[in-house]
């Protein structure tokens, strides 16, 4: 039996037994499914079952009363007494207000366990619910589901007019007056002479590995999601969790602080949309099919490690360079992004996309591959941000974090140092079969990335036992990342340089793989002019300085591990971080100066007091 409802098919001391035995997965209160099977599938399959058991008081609207199961991106549409949203791994239940007085009538429901019956929006009721103001549910309702359920009204009543007199007859009833207007509209329509269009309209196409996945439209005033249909089975990346508003996994791609400002047109999101093509896992937007089948794809073809050593970069650099007497280097730098086609980043940081070609050359993804991020040196005291961040990494691969490939490398011109970090959200080769999207934090959260220090490490924990496929594993690492963050004192571990790694394999609906991504963007920010006092970027356990043992083991007890073993990776974490304090050094061959050196001691002299001073 691959799901089991705590009290249907299943009584809860069993149930505990068979989960600490590793033969039952939890997915949330009182709903467990068998270790082996497919976990996804079997979510989305019994979705319907799992509303009645959560929610025994709603009915299914919109979409759903059509579909009798979830939307093709997973999403189950409810009606009830309040307004809530649940996550269950690839499954999402979107519950709204249910009218005073619905209409509602029953259907039958099948799935592995057997039928049952399941109270749905009637065809009045659901007819008036597509034409609810800015509500998710009505969005659900597509334009082919508004005709079928008009001509089936239609034929019910006998005519048009009859038909809107009955929908009106229940629109009055629960004071639904405009929903009843768009309605009547839609029965008793007349073909328009002529179709006038917003010329400030447009729609962008959205591609992810080349293949598509949806269109993005603007109207002038809100945006619109709409999924792909009739191409390759994909799961779904891109989620419109808010009428109006763009996806957050496309807002988590949006250029934002220094590159957002040297865009040529960076007003609002529209403008940055239209002003590149190119964007961070795998996804490409462009106005037409041929733009974004012009573009290259990202793959990782030549590896960092072969023209690394010991921590440097041993290729050759071929990117922008500094002049005393034309354009200083961050202007040059800025030059790349006049080209649509050169990759946008998202974070605050002065970075540039960067391909490694085969002979060990750097040079600029203009047109190119984009395999690698250069991250340069900073001014006004921020020179040695790419060594501590390097040194950063380092130190998260000795605590037992993975961590991308990372090498410095040495700048033309007498610049400092550049931190040159590996891709590890692109294929390796044309024939990797995997589909790969990183999404970070913020967009889990669905929250904007001008509040990516808003959230909880709790938060972050919650979201990673719904959404990870290997939760009890995710969590572990959530522990030892946020205890080294404490221990290097990284305050800018903020909810976007946390993120998932999905992973899919061609075919597939769902996606197989849900993990924590390595870790990126980790260094000391204490070292810094201006955050000598810095604190945690997320608060844990209500607190941002001054942490604790204790207050690693609360956050492990409220993710489920077991103290033993919170306590055992804590210990060890600590002793991996002493020994690799007294082993990390520079690359004897790199040359950086006084200034740099000394960020390189105040860091390690930082990062030794506090795991001594660990209690």
């Amino acid at each position: 039996m691959p799901l089991h409802l705590v009290g249907e098919t299943i009584d809860k001391t069993r149930s505990h037994y068979l989960a600490e035995t590793g033969k039952l997965v939890q997915l949330m209160r009182g709903i467990y499914v068998d270790a082996g099977d497919d976990v996804e599938r079997t979510v989305l399959i019994h979705a319907v079952r799992i509303a009645r058991y959560l929610y025994s008081r709603t009915y299914l609207s919109a979409a759903s009363a059509v579909l009798l199961g979830p939307t093709l991106d997973g999403r189950l549409f409810l009606s009830g007494q309040r307004t809530q949203r649940t996550r269950i791994r690839g499954l999402e239940i979107i519950q709204n207000k249910a009218p005073a007085h619905p209409s509602v009538a029953s259907a039958v429901v099948a799935d592995s366990l057997g039928e049952f019956p399941v109270p749905v929006s009637t065809l009045r009721q659901r007819f008036l619910e597509a034409f609810r103001l800015r509500s998710e549910h009505a969005g659900s309702i597509d334009a082919a589901m508004r005709e079928a359920i008009a001509a089936r009204l239609i034929e019910e009543y006998g005519d048009p007019k009859a038909a809107s007199d009955a929908v009106w007859a229940l629109a009055r009833e629960n004071e639904w007056y405009r929903e009843g207007e768009g309605a009547e509209r839609f029965l008793l329509r007349r073909p328009a002479a002529v179709t006038v269009r917003n010329g400030a309209a447009f729609d962008l196409l959205v591609a992810w590995h080349g293949l598509p996945v949806g269109t993005l439209s603007h109207d002038g005033f809100e945006w619109r999601w709409t999924a792909s249909a009739g191409g390759p089975p994909l799961p779904p990346v891109v989620r419109q969790t808010v009428p109006g508003k763009l996806p957050p996994f496309i807002v988590s791609l949006l250029p934002e602080g220094w590159l957002a400002s040297v865009l040529e047109d960076h007003r609002d999101e529209r403008a940055l949309l239209r002003s590149g093509k190119r964007y961070m896992s795998n996804i490409t937007i462009a106005a037409s099919a041929d733009e974004l089948r012009a573009l290259p794809a990202d793959l990782l073809g030549t590896r960092l490690a072969t023209f690394a050593q010991e921590g440097l970069f041993t290729g050759t650099y071929a990117g922008p360079r500094r002049s005393a007497i034309e354009q200083d280097f961050e202007h040059r730098l800025a030059a790349l992004y006049a080209s649509a086609d050169t990759p946008r980043l998202s974070g605050v940081q002065i970075k540039a996309p960067m391909t490694l070609a085969a002979d060990g050359t750097l040079l600029p993804s203009v047109n190119l591959p984009f395999t690698h991020i250069l991250k340069p040196a900073g001014t006004s005291g921020f020179e040695g941000l790419p060594v501590i961040e390097w040194i950063g990494l380092s130190l998260a691969r000795a605590a037992g974090l993975a961590v991308p490939e990372a090498a410095l490398v040495r700048m033309p011109d007498e610049m400092s140092p550049a931190l040159l970090v590996e891709r590890f959200d692109i294929r390796d080769r044309a024939d990797d079969t995997r589909l790969l999207a990183m999404e970070d934090m913020c967009s889990v959260l669905d929250l904007e990335p001008h509040d990516k220090y808003s959230g909880t490490i709790e938060r972050v924990a919650r979201a990673t036992r719904a959404l990870s496929t290997a939760p009890d594993d995710d969590l572990s690492i959530l522990l030892r990342r946020v205890l080294f963050a404490w221990l290097i004192a990284d305050g800018d571990m903020h909810l976007k340089n946390m993120a998932f790694l999905k992973t899919a394999q061609a075919g597939e609906t769902v996606f197989s793989a849900v993990r924590f991504a390595p870790v990126y963007d980790a260094f000391t920010t204490r070292v810094f002019p201006g955050l000598g006092h810095d604190r945690m970027a997320l608060k844990l356990g209500g607190k941002d300085e001054h942490l604790r043992r204790d207050d690693f083991l609360a956050l492990a007890a409220l993710a489920g591990l077991r103290a033993a073993d919170a306590n055992a990776t804590i210990d060890e974490v600590l002793h991996r971080l002493a020994v690799a304090l007294d082993a990390v050094a520079l690359p004897q061959r790199l040359e950086a100066g006084t200034a740099v050196r000394g960020f390189v001691a105040r860091t390690l002299d930082l990062c030794r007091a506090r795991v001594a001073g660990f209690a």
